[in-house]
């Protein structure tokens, strides 16, 4: 691998890094930030705001990226993130905080989906399954590494530092991205900022259901408003961003629908497993650690999942994951009322089997089917269906947990509705190429 190569790929690595061990250590530090800076109204809005942003801005970096390149759009992102991360070090109220992290979630969805993209400018169809494997490798290490640092910055330092330590890793990320040449060349094009003022209102209302508590209907009916004007908008600007192109493409379609469904249905189980298990008597630290077992799947079937591609083609490989899933959602049904980790480690390696499988083929599927100038708007939209599909299972599985008469009541409940979603997404594969599409490498099957 040559320099080039070499330091941009370090470069992601540490943007990907900041960027989940932000998630992660927010969720163990929360409660003590919230108890020095007051207002716990706010609470929710802290995860929120980052969220919320994070979501919308994703599919527009990818866009900007097709107009104007990966290095410019990754670099603004990660310096939009450090801002973030120096002003939530600063924060002297609850509501500075929402704010701030707001920040952060623009510079995180201007970053979140390039390590994708990128790796589909870099690398062969082969090579891409384990290039994509070690970011998620990123995510397990954030799982252990999060809950670590956490507890050393509250006990220790202060809880500030959660943010403060971003600052160097993202600086070495900056430079680290200097001598990067890049391979693709960007057609400059205007942008539709009418659009991307609508699709942020739109998705932003949207998801503002995920934390309010009353008039959903209006945030949705707002939201559908917006997301209305978008598509009208779209169809009469000269460069939209969402080209027409790729929103017939019906493979394209239909595998950001199944990654919406996929993940609305067991994504969140991430966010309830390390729960279930404190309640049964374990340690954050070995909670935690239960969520290796996903990175461990997911590592095993990711690395050879790009030439799988090649040998078995799209549809047979997001079969196999969509049937994985099912199968941890089985699993899941059957959670001990007691307690039990091994079981839970079990049932995390079948699901990182199942969304290794489906992640990775997928971003490779949305980039091939695609012409060159489409990749990073094609790349961040299916990373976009995923995060929708992550915050609405997580939020319908929250509700599900807190309206329940019992804590393992809750657990079963939500766990079914995972299982009864991932049969769903099943279905979903039986739809994918039952038309005529473009061959793996992007020429006429």
């Amino acid at each position: 691998m040559n320099w080039n190569r070499l330091a941009v790929m370090a470069s992601i690595v540490l943007a990907v890094l900041i960027s989940s061990m932000d998630t992660t250590i927010m969720n163990t530090t929360m409660p003590r930030i919230a108890e020095e800076l007051g207002d716990v109204k706010l609470y929710a809005w802290s995860f929120a705001s980052y969220m919320i942003l994070c979501t919308i801005v994703t599919p527009l970096s990818g866009r900007l990226s097709d107009l104007y390149g990966r290095k410019k759009v990754l670099s603004v992102g990660i310096l939009v993130f450090l801002l973030g991360s120096v002003l939530c070090g600063t924060a002297a109220t609850m509501l500075q905080l929402v704010l701030y992290r707001g920040l952060q979630g623009l510079g995180a969805g201007a970053m979140i989906a390039f390590p994708a993209i990128i790796a589909g400018d870099l690398f062969p169809v082969e090579a891409r399954g384990k290039i994509q494997a070690f970011f998620t490798g990123m995510w397990g290490i954030s799982s252990v590494l999060a809950p670590l640092l956490g507890s050393l910055f509250i006990e220790h330092l202060s809880w500030r530092w959660i943010f403060y330590i971003n600052i160097p890793i993202c600086l070495a990320s900056l430079l680290l991205l200097v001598p990067y040449r890049e391979v693709y060349e960007a057609r400059k094009s205007r942008i539709n900022y009418w659009g991307a003022l609508w699709f942020g209102l739109g998705i932003g209302l949207l998801l503002f259901n995920t934390v309010v508590s009353e008039g959903f209907l209006l945030y949705t009916a707002g939201g559908v408003l917006f997301l209305l004007l978008f598509v009208y908008n779209e169809r009469r600007h000269p460069s939209p961003i969402m080209p027409v192109a790729l929103l017939k493409n019906g493979s394209v379609a239909w595998m950001n629908l199944n990654g919406f469904l996929t993940c609305a249905a067991l994504f969140g189980t991430s966010s309830y497993i390390p729960f279930y298990l404190q309640q049964h008597g374990y340690s954050l630290f070995v909670s935690g650690l239960s969520l290796l077992g996903m990175s461990v799947g997911w590592i095993l079937v990711g690395v050879p999942a790009g030439k799988w591609v090649l040998r078995y083609g799209y549809r047979p490989l997001l079969f196999t994951g969509n049937v994985l899933l099912v199968l941890s959602g089985l699993l899941l049904l059957f959670l001990p009322d007691q307690g039990g980790f091994w079981y839970v480690n079990v049932i995390m390696v079948v699901q990182g089997l199942a969304y290794g499988l489906l992640y990775t083929v997928s971003v490779i599927g949305v980039q091939q089917l695609v012409a060159a100038d489409q990749k990073g708007i094609s790349t961040s939209l299916q990373v976009f269906s995923r995060n929708i599909g992550t915050a609405a299972g997580v939020t319908i599985m929250g509700a599900l947990l807190t309206s329940a008469p019992a804590f393992m009541t809750g657990i079963h409940r939500l766990f079914l509705y995972g299982f009864i979603v991932s049969l769903a997404a099943l279905v979903s594969t039986i739809f994918l190429f039952t038309r005529r599409t473009v061959s793996i490498s992007g020429n006429g099957a």
